[in-house]
């Protein structure tokens, strides 16, 4: 375990030694004595929080809707700086789901969330206060990412995968860090486009313009935090302008370039997150390569 340092802030900040059986998979451990008021930064995959210190972590919205313990969100949760979070005395596995495991894994679509934050007891129902009472019994933070890994991977293993042609629309826009060009999407799987774009947004619980915007703001965001200026990171990642780029941070979080590039929320991910960005992409399904589109491949769906 580690700490982690942010102003006055102290965290403590747990990593699995080995990866996740499940690929698209990604988790972290916290525990935190008093947890201040922190803002969600959006990120492009599904969060799922299992807590299970003598704490609760709270996380408020604009709406004035709260929401306390063991939850699920779906991508791009604090979409306009809208949502805190805070508590003492936090003890928490997060897990980060790529959109393409994440119903799979949850059993419900993240286009069912609706862009809202879930408890995870509505979810699961029973099953989600005994994992919480599980990890509190276990001793070790490598323990507990041994028993939240082999809960998740039955889960995947029990679920129905995403279409293999959703999930390739997804590794594009993930490989490309949000450059794709969002009309090829179709045609590279050999669909429609308004199939495409009906399947993906129920799929994965946004459309593929949301998605393409979301990678690259991740990617030009964590650019910002490790100290890079804003013109350039503009240039690199595919906005017009630095303007362009200054009206996207604002629009995903709330706040300038400048602000939310010392974000605790962001800065913690050197430590907790140390590949940062989107989990590395699955196979589109238990055998399938994602390295050529669907209708190359000639494999059964």
């Amino acid at each position: 375990m580690q700490t982690f340092m942010h102003g006055a802030a102290a965290w403590d900040v747990a990593c699995p030694q080995r990866p996740s059986r499940v690929a698209g998979l990604t988790m972290a451990g916290f525990r935190i004595r008093d947890l201040d008021v922190l803002r969600m930064v959006p990120h492009p995959a599904v969060t799922l929080l299992l807590e299970f210190g003598a704490g609760s972590p709270v996380l408020d919205s604009a709406a004035g809707r709260q929401q306390r313990g063991s939850l699920v969100a779906g991508p791009g949760l604090g979409t306009g700086g809208e949502v805190r979070a805070w508590g003492e005395n936090v003890e928490c596995v997060q897990v980060r789901l790529s959109p393409v495991i994440a119903r799979t894994v949850l059993g419900v679509s993240p286009a069912d969330l609706d862009g809202a934050v879930v408890s995870l007891g509505d979810l699961w129902g029973r099953e989600a206060s005994r994992i919480c009472e599980q990890l509190g019994d276990v001793s070790s933070w490598q323990d507990r990412f041994a028993l939240t890994d082999a809960l998740l991977a039955r889960r995947y293993e029990a679920g129905p995968p995403v279409d293999p042609e959703v999930a390739w629309a997804w590794h594009r826009i993930v490989d490309s860090r949000g450059l794709a060009r969002v009309d090829g999407l179709a045609t590279e799987v050999g669909w429609s486009r308004k199939r495409l774009w009906s399947q993906f947004r129920s799929q994965l619980g946004l459309p593929p313009k949301r998605a393409v915007k979301l990678v690259r703001f991740d990617h030009a965001v964590h650019r910002l935090v490790a100290g890079e200026g804003a013109a350039r990171v503009a240039a690199d990642a595919g906005y017009a302008d630095q303007s362009h780029l200054h009206r996207d941070v604002m629009a995903f979080t709330g706040a300038t370039p400048v602000t939310v590039a010392g974000e605790p929320f962001l800065a913690v991910d050197d430590v907790a997150w140390p590949s940062r960005g989107t989990p590395v992409e699955p196979h589109v399904s238990r055998d399938l390569r994602l390295d050529r589109p669907p209708e190359v491949r000639r494999l059964p769906l």
